[in-house]
Formats: structure tokens, C-alpha cells, sequence
């Protein structure tokens, strides 16, 4: 029997902002040293109050805005009660009810709400013992839900990996799941009936995007495989094991009414009409251009491949080197085309052998008077490539590397001829072939006397060297 699944999403995400988000300790996700950037309000001792990051709430309105939901005109905060020791309080302060944003869309996917709450300590377990780090308690974190609607695993990845980039566009979050400052939870459940809900199982903490789809894709599976044995699917916390690609029990999940919400008694509410700031018409003219919108422009400037476009965009990076590189080419929209194809396979391949994307160090005006050189034909695809590692690895000028490493094209004609007479005595069989029509023996002695220069030639002045060796005429420019 064939199993629908139906996947939620809850993504955390740290906000960037100077301090935490109720209180003046500092919010650095890179300090090292345990139990740093404390204060009485993050620690939880009595008699403190806490007070609202302005920041934290700008980062909210502005990611509303961007996927198109309905900002709240009144907001307030929620006490929502656990005892763990990574909360200090027993309870964290987060938002139920009354959130910042409802509703919205992102990656064709229909958004429930987005919230702010602050994030937990952090706890470190090792030789039997476990220690508490307060550094990230109290750091601002938006918590974003989704419909229950994500159909697949696919779609829960290409979903995440859009939202991370739109929270790095809007300078929002870096998002970086390795460093837990994104961290996903998939709801899933299974049923034999369409548009019906099974039970939901919770996935904690996925660190990778690859987990993400993993986890899901091995969880549709064993509920499947559950029910289909007779079994019940209990309503659980379950982990991911990436060594043994499975998911395991965690512990039951709890309800909402387990967690006690009332509302905050010592946090004002929130009117935003009231904050001119956060006025609709002022916060969409704070939006940078939308990776969906970048996306689009790149289809429509420079005729590109929905794919290619995808790729530049994927990284605030790469759509930086791009957008140089096509501003000083925009007149010359196939140079542009040229340089796509160089950067997503051979610019690609390079970085993938260095083991990292580093445009921060390659000048992209270099990498212009690159895609010049092939272009008017000093340069070869195989020249350029060989340049091109060059300029990554050492920097440059891209004509002193080409001279420096012998790999500017020849267009001296006789030398050429010279070249192209001996493969032609070498393959008479082939040119014979040509002379009978066969266009495929054409491109093979091309190949010959490529290999004969050393990939120096000019690839257009031997075609047309050869043509003429053979046919006996001058052809036509």
C-alpha cells in the first residue's frame, strides 16, 4: 500500500544583532570562552526585568515582509514553561498566540508563522559529566513554522536552503547549520489516505541539509513500514544518527499544553503601526534585492539557464562576482554567456580541489580580461583553463600568465600551414573522407593539428587552413 506523507517544518534561526535579546550582554556566536557574555538577565537572577532588542524585531519584520505575510498590529510575548537546566528561568519567553508575522510564502511552500523567542544555553556532556555554557542563552532567535504541506524530502531541503539564503541576504542571520545558528525540525507523518493526517513524529536538530532529506526520506519509510507490519506510530522525539543513517526515540513529545503559556508580564506589548520604522512602505524599502528576484533578473539580462541562474544566485558570494563581472560586460551579452559557462564548470571544478569557494581573492576585472582573451581569440578553452587556475591560485594579470606559461594562441597563417600539411600527409585517409563529405573527419584533423601546436593554435585559422589545404581554394572570411 502506498504511504502519503505530509512534512512540517520548524527552523530556528540566531538572529545578528549586537546584544541578546532581553538584556545588554553581548550576542557573539564566536566567542570561545564559557560563560563570557553573562549578565543578571540572561542568568536568571532574581529581581532582573528583562527588555525588548529593537534589533531583533526589525530582523522579524523585514523577513515578514520579504516572503509576503501579514505583520501583527499587536504582538506580545508569551512565558512558555520547561524545566531544563540549559533555562535558568524554567521557562523561556517566547511568542504563542499573538506572533510577529503570519502566514507568507517561500520556495512555493505556505508559511504558518514566524516568531521571536530566545534561544537555550548550550549543554556540553562529556567523561560523564555535563557543563553549561550561558553564552547563548538569551541570544535572539526567530523560530519560523510551516503549513503542513511539504510533500517530500526534496522540497523540505530545496525549502531550508532557500530560507538561509534569504536570512543571508537580509543580513538577518548567517545561518550556518554547522555552527548550530540554524537549526531544522521536521514534523512527519504518513497515511493511506489522501489528504488525511497519521500521527507526527518530531526530528530534532538536523545539522546539515543532506540530513534534513536523509532524516525525512528514512522516517517516511519506517511509519510506513510500521503500519504496514500493524503497528502504531507513537507521537515521539526522534534524533538522527548520521553514522547509522536512522533515526532513534528521544523522548514523547509534549503537547502545548504542557508548556503552560500565559502571557509575558514583563515585556510591554507590541503595536508595530505604532513604530514609523517598522510602517510597511519604510520596511519594503529596506529590502535588498530577494534571491528570487536576483534569480529572475539573471533569466531575463542575460538569457540564462534557469539552472545557471540558481547557481550564481546561491551564495551571496557568487552573485557578488557575478553581478562585477556582468556590469562590465553588459554590453556584450554573449561575453557574459562565456563567462557563466567558465565560472559553473571550470571556476566550479577549481574551488572543488582547493576545498573552498574563495572569491574574496580573485579579482573579478581579472577574470574579465580573461574571458576577453577567449573571446577575440588569443586564448584557447584550454589555454583559459590552465589561466585560469593560475589566477585563482597565485593572482596576476591574465595576459602575463598567458605569456609567462606559453598560452596564447598562434595566428601566425604560415606557421600554421605548416603544421596543418603535415597532419593532412599523416591523415590522408581522413582528409579523403572530408573531400567525400564526411564533416565529422573535419573536426578530428582540427583535433590533430590542436595537438600539434599544443593547444597554441588558433582553432578557427586551422579550420580554415585546412579546408583550404584540401579543397584547394581560399575560403571565404
Amino acid at each position: 500500500m502506498a504511504y502519503r506523507p505530509t512534512i512540517g517544518l520548524e527552523i530556528h534561526a540566531e538572529l545578528k544583532t549586537r546584544t541578546k535579546m532581553f538584556c545588554n550582554s553581548l550576542n557573539d556566536p564566536d566567542e570561545t570562552r564559557p560563560n563570557t557574555n553573562v549578565c543578571p538577565v540572561c542568568l536568571a537572577h532574581p529581581g532582573t526585568l528583562p527588555v525588548i532588542n529593537r534589533e531583533a524585531v526589525r530582523h522579524i519584520v523585514r523577513i515578514g515582509t520579504a516572503i509576503g505575510g501579514a505583520l501583527a498590529d499587536f504582538s506580545e510575548f508569551d512565558r512558555k514553561s520547561y524545566f531544563y537546566p540549559d533555562i535558568p528561568k524554567g521557562y523561556q519567553i517566547s511568542q504563542y498566540e499573538r506572533p510577529l508575522v503570519s502566514g507568507g510564502k517561500l520556495s512555493g511552500v505556505q508559511i504558518t508563522r514566524v516568531h521571536l523567542e530566545e534561544d537555550t544555553a548550550r549543554s556540553i556532556h562529556a567523561d560523564g559529566v555535563s557543563l553549561i555554557d550561558f553564552n547563548r542563552a538569551g541570544i535572539p532567535l526567530m523560530e519560523l513554522v510551516t503549513d503542513p504541506v511539504i510533500p517530500d524530502a526534496e522540497t523540505a531541503g530545496r525549502f531550508a536552503r532557500e530560507l538561509q539564503l534569504l536570512l543571508r541576504t537580509l543580513g538577518a542571520s548567517e545561518a550556518n547549520l554547522e555552527k548550530g545558528e540554524m537549526r531544522i525540525e521536521a514534523n512527519i507523518s504518513v497515511s493511506p489516505v489522501e489528504g488525511a493526517f497519521g500521527t507526527k513524529v518530531e526530528i530534532k536538530n538536523l545539522n546539515s541539509f543532506r540530513s534534513v532529506e536523509r532524516a525525512i526520506t528514512y522516517e517516511i519509510e519506517r511509519q510506513s513500514a510500521l503500519i504496514e507490519r500493524g503497528g502504531i506510530v507513537d507521537q515521539e522525539t526522534r534524533g538522527w544518527d548520521e553514522t547509522k543513517q536512522q533515526t532513534f526515540h528521544q523522548r514523547f513529545k509534549e503537547g502545548s499544553a504542557d508548556y503552560r503559556y500565559f502571557p509575558e508580564p514583563d515585556l510591554p506589548k507590541l503595536f508595530i503601526s505604532d513604530i514609523p520604522e517598522f510602517a510597511h512602505a519604510e520596511v519594503l524599502k529596506s529590502l535588498p534585492e530577494l534571491p528570487w528576484e536576483r534569480r529572475a533578473r539573471y533569466r531575463r539580462d542575460y538569457a540564462l539557464r534557469e539552472s545557471d541562474a540558481a547557481y550564481l544566485s546561491a551564495t551571496l558570494e557568487r552573485a557578488a562576482f557575478f553581478d562585477s563581472i556582468s556590469a562590465a560586460l553588459a554590453p556584450e551579452i554573449p561575453l557574459v554567456g562565456l563567462s557563466v559557462n567558465y565560472i559553473v564548470s571550470d571556476l566550479t571544478g577549481i574551488f572543488a580541489k582547493k576545498g573552498v569557494e574563495d572569491y574574496e581573492h580573485l579579482e573579478p576585472m581579472a577574470f574579465v580580461k580573461l574571458m576577453r582573451l577567449v573571446a577575440s581569440g588569443d586564448l584557447s578553452s584550454r589555454g583559459a583553463k590552465d589561466a585560469l587556475r593560475v589566477l585563482v591560485e597565485e593572482g596576476g594579470d591574465p595576459a602575463s600568465i598567458a605569456i609567462e606559461h606559453g598560452l596564447l594562441q598562434s595566428h601566425d597563417t604560415e606557421e600554421l600551414r605548416a603544421v596543418v600539411q603535415t597532419v593532412l600527409v599523416e591523415e590522408e585517409k581522413v582528409a579523403a573522407e572530408y573531400r567525400a563529405g564526411k564533416e565529422t573527419a573535419l573536426q578530428y584533423l582540427i583535433g590533430k593539428s590542436m595537438k600539434a601546436t599544443k593547444g597554441s593554435g588558433n582553432p578557427g585559422l586551422i579550420k580554415s587552413l585546412i579546408i583550404e589545404e584540401i579543397q584547394g581554394r581560399v575560403p571565404e572570411n
